[in-house]
């Protein structure tokens, strides 16, 4: 990858970041009302399930030189995904001691584990098939 790119993929990492602690810590009164069930799932966990799926490709994309090899991928993957948990566990411990218009929710936290989990074995076996190609 180009060194534009990977500054590009950087800006965009820290920019994500910057979005998820707005929508994590905003205040929205006048946002319109949206359903509370979408397929019988509660829409505020589709929400936080969405908001960090791209934590772990994000960082990839930002800092991949860490992955040449199954090992370190393996590693680097799962050192996103615990501080990508420990930004999720923040994000709710901050609702809950910082703000009084949003609240602590270990359901979010689940949605916001789930979402890193899927996305880091999506981001795992990409990176694995991507460097059984270029050694073939």
């Amino acid at each position: 990858m180009s060194r534009g790119n990977k500054i590009a993929f950087r800006i965009l990492f820290f920019m994500y970041l910057a979005g998820v602690l707005f929508l994590c810590f905003g205040h929205f009164d006048s946002t319109p009302s949206v359903p509370l069930n979408f397929f019988g799932i509660p829409t505020d966990k589709i929400v936080h399930f969405t908001m960090f799926f791209p934590f772990p490709i994000l960082a990839f994309l930002a800092f991949d030189r860490f992955t040449e090899t199954v090992k370190s991928t393996l590693l680097f993957t799962g050192a996103t995904f615990i501080v990508g948990l420990i930004l999720a566990f923040g994000t709710e411990w901050g609702q809950a001691h910082f703000t009084e218009y949003r609240s602590e929710d270990p359901m979010d936290l689940l949605a916001d584990t789930m979402a890193l989990f899927l996305s880091s074995v999506l981001v795992i076996v990409v990176d694995i098939v991507k460097q059984r190609k270029s050694s073939a």
